[in-house]
């Protein structure tokens, strides 16, 4: 008899980078390997669909209200499963009122995984009136109350190992195979300097804006921002996509150099680097901060560019935006740093021992 999994999730399926990059890409490998799968998200897709706009409170708190009777629904399924595998939180508000009647009152053993330093205070402007139900302080308890803690990078690891011994590190990995399979072209008189991401690290865009504005007075070139709403920042060069799941790789192809700038705090040392492997996989050489995860990924000049301070911005976007072979040689050292390091095939093994 098939083993069962089930995974417990804040958003629905496809819609959040952190579940899709996390484990949503690997049901298929689970699949495969003949375990059954379910995934419970907290929020439908119809409730999801209002949660970062400004106002609808009635409505968000009918949708939180909903979502809360689900879960108490869920709890008298648990023992159905072999595995419980818990994304973030169990739900997005409140304290951790389900991981403990999983683990102390049905007895249960689960895996938790998380990809950001979650434990700190970090909401969008819609939503600040309700941080505070957000009760940051609960990561402790579902890390101390996991059997086992799965997080995205050494920064994650050591903070939850002061709660858990047994913590393993699997890095937020790319599907080379099945999504991040194209390839930038770099042949293009017209260069692309691009970022993507969620409205909600947008606050890093200004530190690049004094830069790209130099930029675009010497150079035809096009700031394009991926995100699902446009950037408030003053530039002649912007060109804003908006972010949608059919063609993301095909507008993210379209970028000749990746950026992803950082400031150097507790909440970007969680980071996974994400963006910068995005990039990377596509072959599009990438220029990051060099703040947390980021210089284990990059070495500076061989498969990617690093930043330091902001002079270094203007220093290696200019050579890159110059010189078409170092984009392309930078693009294709980054792209097979993804391959044996980042990507979904080299760490199915390891995903897949957390249910053996």
């Amino acid at each position: 008899m098939s083993k069962r999994i089930l995974f417990i999730a804040p958003y629905p399926h496809a819609q959040a980078p952190s579940q899709r990059f996390r484990f949503e890409q690997y049901i298929p490998a689970l699949k495969e390997a003949g375990y059954e799968v379910e995934v419970k998200p907290f929020l439908s897709e119809k409730d999801w669909a209002p949660l970062y706009k400004q106002g609808s409170f009635i409505r968000k708190g009918w949708s939180m209200f909903r979502s809360f009777m689900k879960r108490w629904a869920l709890m008298t399924k648990i023992r159905r499963f072999d595995y419980v595998f818990i994304h973030r939180e169990a739900s997005m508000i409140g304290p951790p009122i389900f991981e403990f009647i999983i683990a102390k009152v049905l007895r249960k053993k689960y895996i938790y995984d998380f990809d950001d330093a979650i434990w700190l205070p970090n909401y969008s402007q819609s939503n600040a009136k309700f941080h505070r139900l957000k009760a940051y302080g609960k990561v402790k308890k579902i890390i101390r109350w996991a059997d086992t803690v799965v997080v995205g990078n050494a920064f994650l690891a050591e903070y939850a190992r002061q709660f858990n011994e047994n913590v393993q590190i699997i890095p937020t990995t790319i599907d080379l195979d099945k999504v991040h399979n194209q390839v930038t072209k770099h042949e293009k008189d017209l260069i692309r300097i691009g970022w993507t991401g969620s409205h909600t690290t947008m606050e890093y865009l200004p530190l690049l804006v004094p830069t790209l504005k130099e930029l675009e007075k010497e150079y035809p070139i096009k700031f394009r921002v991926i995100s699902n709403h446009p950037p408030n920042i003053d530039l002649a060069c912007l060109e804003y996509v908006k972010w949608n799941k059919e063609t993301e790789i095909e507008d993210l192809a379209a970028i000749h150099i990746g950026v992803m700038p950082l400031i150097d705090s507790i909440w970007a040392k969680g980071k996974c680097g994400f963006k910068g492997l995005q990039y990377m996989s596509l072959e599009i050489p990438s220029v990051m901060s060099a703040v947390g995860v980021n210089p284990e990924i990059v070495e500076d000049g061989v498969n990617g560019f690093l930043c330091e301070k902001e002079d270094d911005w203007k220093r290696i976007l200019l050579q890159l935006i110059q010189d078409l072979e170092l984009r392309k040689t930078i693009g294709k050292t980054g792209h097979q740093t993804v391959k044996e390091r980042y990507s979904v095939a080299a760490n199915t093994p390891n995903y897949l021992s957390l249910f053996q």
